[in-house]
């Protein structure tokens, strides 16, 4: 059984689906992780046991599984079995995968264990205190749907997890003011200290990228995410269709990022003969994605209602970048933001159009949106904002 009492601390990370022994190998050169434009959580986290002097193991569901124990680190990258299921096979699922964690922060002797959001249900980690382990959720997604009354099986969820947020945690980590007022919710409002945190960014990422063509010509409008219809991409699509029976092929829609539907949507781009305009590139590293911002004029997230989001770092790399967003308020980053951002209606096809033809010809109004976005970008480089940070007062406090 794991032992609270120890003087040393062990702490257990379940850490998503991230190569984690990836980053680990640029951290350990002192280099920040190049496959995502921001700093990772889990280069943070090898930074916070490094300052700590913490012995700490590590568990990704990355795809590729791959072992490694480097000094005071344990890394694993231990694959989730048929991660495409659905209904009761995905329950069944979370559960097994959440003992699997459960079994080795007891023989590993864990005395915390901090979960990222997705990788169990949180209620089966309930049993973790009793046994000595402390245990610091941290949830990157609001608990449900935001604006999609619950499902059966959800509220049942979020009835199991009442427990777990009102007293089976010792504190939460949250990614946004929306997953904090979910979790007060779900909890009763008993719910155990929440520790918000925003991502964080390194200024070199986005030093030099140049102010956007005053020419719009043509008008760029880049998108950012997975490849998926509630990610709002075949709303791109019907918009660049309606743009193309208007006459209006001067505004291009660059697409970054791969999914499921990812040459579906590639295919429809071309049946509808917009593929000249409407450009798939496919994943997108570091150094692509400062391309890709060097050339936008916005940054368009037109995220579904049937998505659940916990922040959306695609806003706050726009801002960094000084392009004016266009998003909803399904998006909990719009509040931090929202100068810099045109708002649109949930699920408003039309309405995101409108938008984008008064950001392209409306030169003022264009650059009031980029002036704003000068005016909010400091929070994201600030490390005391950051998961980090949070994390570590929250080790501070609990121990």
């Amino acid at each position: 059984m794991a032992n609270s009492s120890s003087k040393s601390l062990r702490i257990l990370y379940a850490a998503g689906p991230g190569n984690v022994i990836g980053t680990y190998k640029y951290w350990l050169n002192g280099q920040d992780d190049p496959s995502q434009v921001c700093v990772t959580y889990s280069g943070q986290f090898y930074d916070i046991c490094r300052t700590l002097n913490a012995e700490a193991y590590i568990i990704s569901s990355f795809r590729q599984k791959e072992f490694l124990r480097d000094g005071q680190f344990t890394i694993e990258h231990r694959p989730i079995k048929f991660k495409n299921t659905s209904g009761i096979l995905y329950h069944l699922n979370q559960v097994w995968y959440g003992i699997g964690l459960i079994s080795s922060a007891l023989i590993w002797k864990a005395n915390v264990a901090v979960v990222n959001e997705g990788t169990t249900h949180w209620f089966i980690l309930s049993i973790l205190p009793y046994l000595g382990v402390k245990v610091v959720p941290s949830l990157h997604c609001t608990l449900w749907r935001k604006y999609i009354p619950l499902t059966t099986t959800e509220k049942l969820i979020a009835r199991l997890n009442r427990h777990f947020f009102a007293r089976g945690c010792s504190a939460i980590l949250a990614a946004s003011t929306d997953i904090s007022k979910q979790v007060q919710e779900c909890a009763g409002s008993q719910s155990r200290p929440i520790f918000e945190f925003l991502p964080l960014y390194r200024r070199a990422v986005f030093d030099g990228i140049a102010s956007p063509s005053e020419q719009h010509l043509p008008f760029i409008v880049l998108f950012v995410g997975r490849i998926e219809p509630c990610k709002g991409v075949f709303d791109l699509l019907k918009i660049a269709q309606r743009f193309l029976s208007e006459g209006r092929q001067d505004i291009k829609f660059e697409i970054c990022g791969t999914g499921s539907a990812l040459e579906t949507l590639r295919f429809a781009a071309k049946q509808s003969k917009v593929d000249s305009f409407f450009v798939c590139h496919g994943y997108c590293n570091q150094p692509k994605m400062r391309e890709m911002l060097s050339r936008a004029h916005i940054v368009i997230v037109p995220t579904t209602t049937a998505f659940i989001e916990g922040f959306c770092q695609v806003v706050a790399e726009g801002v960094l970048a000084a392009r004016p967003v266009v998003t909803s308020s399904v998006i909990p980053a719009l509040s931090y933001v929202s100068d810099a951002v045109v708002e649109v209606q949930p699920d408003d096809v039309e309405g995101y159009g409108d938008a984008l033809l008064k950001l392209c010809s409306d030169r003022k109004f264009y650059e009031q949106k980029c002036q704003a976005c000068l005016q909010v970008q400091e929070q994201f480089y600030d490390i005391s904002k950051s998961w980090g940070t949070a994390l570590k007062s929250v080790l501070k406090t609990i121990l």
